[in-house]
């Protein structure tokens, strides 16, 4: 992502181990615009709560979140990759995620994008903990939420 959008480190999930070069995963990246900026602190503090869940989420690869400071400072999401997409409809549907989206309905927009694809060689400066079979996820991943790549 350019450097106008904040991110966090990527952050392993329990899947991560066993996922490599020619295996199989499913990217999805996340946006959700809140009506009003103030809302945006909010949503992000939400976002790093499940996030420190992630070690324990079964069919976690990675997960990294971002957030737009401006010039209107009320876009957020994330970028998670999964080993199926029944493993990211079974973290969708758990209690503190659905907790979160229900607080947050009519405060914003959201929209996401869905891209299945095989893992590719590792290329040097990929973080290890997400393992380096991710890096060709990286760029095509990150650029869709700076408009560099069409959302759907």
């Amino acid at each position: 992502m350019p450097s106008g959008i904040w991110k966090t480190s990527w952050k392993s999930g329990p899947a991560a181990r066993g996922t490599g070069p020619g295996s199989s995963v499913v990217v999805s990246i996340t946006e959700y615009s809140t009506h009003r900026p103030w809302g945006t602190p909010a949503v992000a503090f939400e976002g790093m709560r499940l996030r420190r869940s992630r070690p324990r989420t079964p069919g976690a690869v990675a997960l990294r979140l971002w957030r737009d400071p401006g010039p209107r400072p009320d876009r957020s999401g994330s970028v998670t990759v999964r080993t199926d997409e029944a493993s990211l409809m079974r973290f969708v549907a758990r209690p503190d995620h659905l907790r979160i989206v229900r607080a947050f309905r009519g405060r914003g927009t959201m929209r996401s994008a869905l891209r299945e694809t095989a893992l590719g060689a590792p290329r040097a400066g990929f973080p290890q903990a997400a393992g380096p079979a991710l890096a060709p996820l990286r760029a095509d991943a990150e650029r869709i939420p700076t408009g560099g790549v069409p959302w759907n």
